[in-house]
Parts: C-alpha cells; sequence; structure tokens
C-alpha cells in the first residue's frame, strides 16, 4: 500500500461540490478516485471498485451512511477497507452508531483536504505496524488468525468485523493483563481518532456474543482482560 497510485478511493456524499473538491485533491495526490451520491449507489461502486478506503457522508437523503457502511461491511472484500465518516456534526448517538457498524474514522465538515490526507496516511501507518506483528495466536481453544481475520474455535470459523477482530486480538497478545477503555482506544483505534469509551464497550459486548463469555473478563472499575483462568 505504500505506492499511493494502488490505493484507491470512493468518496460518497450527496453534495456535488464537495465530491469534486476532494476528488480533485485526492487524484492530485496520486489517488485513484471513484464517486457516488447516495448510499444505494456507493454499495454499487464499492462492491466492483473494491476500494481501499471510503469516504463517507454520514446524513444522505435515502439511505445514510451508516446502514451504507453496515451493507459495504457485508461484502468480504470490503472487510478491511478503512471508513471514514464525513459529517456537517458528530452526535454522541451518531458518533457510537458509526463506530458500531464498523466505521475506522470521522472527520467533521468542512473538510480541510490537508488534513484530510493526514488522516488517510496514519491509517496505512497504523495498519503497516499491525501487519509486522505475528500472524496467528492461539490460546485456550481459540486460533486467532490475523490473516485471514478468522477465529478458529474448537474446529469451528468465526469471522468478526475488523474493529472487533482487532480488540480480541490485541487482549489475546496480552493475556491476564488489563487494559482501561481509554488504552484500548488508544490501541485499537488510534491517540489521533476520537471515540467515546462506551465504543469499546459495545465492541466487547458483540465479541463475547460471537465467542463465549468465557475469554474477556470485565474488571470492575478498571477495564478489560483477556483471561487465561
Amino acid at each position: 500500500m505504500s505506492d499511493k497510485q494502488k490505493i484507491k478511493v470512493l468518496v460518497v456524499d450527496d453534495e456535488p461540490d464537495i465530491v469534486e473538491i476532494l476528488k480533485y485533491n485526492l487524484q492530485k495526490e496520486g489517488y485513484e478516485v471513484a464517486t457516488a451520491e447516495d448510499g444505494i449507489k456507493a454499495v454499487k461502486v464499492a462492491s466492483k471498485f473494491v476500494p481501499d478506503v471510503i469516504l463517507l457522508d454520514i446524513m444522505m437523503p435515502g439511505q445514510d451512511g451508516v446502514e451504507t457502511c453496515l451493507q459495504i461491511r457485508q461484502i468480504p472484500e470490503l472487510k478491511n477497507a478503512f471508513v471514514i465518516f464525513l459529517t456537517a456534526r458528530m452526535e454522541e448517538y451518531s458518533e457510537v452508531a458509526a463506530f458500531d457498524v464498523g466505521a475506522d474514522d470521522y472527520i467533521t465538515k468542512p473538510i480541510k483536504p490537508r488534513a484530510l490526507m493526514s488522516r488517510i496516511a496514519a491509517l496505512f501507518r497504523r495498519e503497516s505496524k499491525k501487519e509486522q506483528e505475528q500472524i496467528q495466536i492461539k490460546i485456550k481453544d481459540l486460533t486467532i488468525d490475523r490473516g485471514s481475520y478468522t477465529i478458529d474455535k474448537s474446529g469451528k470459523t468465526i469471522t468478526l468485523p475488523k474493529k472487533e477482530f482487532e480488540l480480541l486480538y490485541f487482549l489475546a497478545k496480552n493475556p491476564n493483563m488489563v487494559f482501561s477503555r481509554d488504552e484500548l482506544l488508544q490501541n485499537i483505534w488510534g491517540a489521533d481518532v476520537f471515540v467515546l469509551a462506551r465504543t469499546v464497550d459495545v465492541h466487547i459486548r458483540k465479541v463475547r456474543e460471537k465467542i463465549g463469555e468465557d475469554y474477556i473478563t470485565t474488571v470492575k472499575g478498571v477495564g478489560y482482560k483477556f483471561d487465561l483462568g
């Protein structure tokens, strides 16, 4: 991904002026760009274009960005694409909903092109560091495979969305160590992304629903740990 010519960006917004400004600046930086003016078209374009990054307006008529992101995350080829929400204002509900469906970051309007380019670059830097980590962790009856973003539990394959997987992977990599919500936010979402602490709680709950209750323990008043006990 180091060659920007190979990085594909899908811009989704119902305001033509914003689409044109972003498209111009992204192409100037060497990115390959596709666009869509609404959520329904975005899903169709994304499935064919297979972008590495999706800039997605959260408030659109017909189908909003949250529902669009949810549908995009169901497409296997796009489960690891970065999704950055674009929004005029980020209310608490919108923020929780955005990260709940797998957003990686959000940027408030008016968008400053230079700041946007920095945020995109930061996502790829973090991903590059993660790719250098060990590919597979075997712990208890789980095999957690970073290469395929899958978990094998006693012969049964479980697939998790990107952020849920990264949360489980990080805790399993550091068994019996307790991490606060803030520490988990910094390690999974990054220090430059502002995310509400309850986003961690939502993701932990979803991981437990999929792999069982016997792995991640809540340490009251402190945080969470992967329990080897």
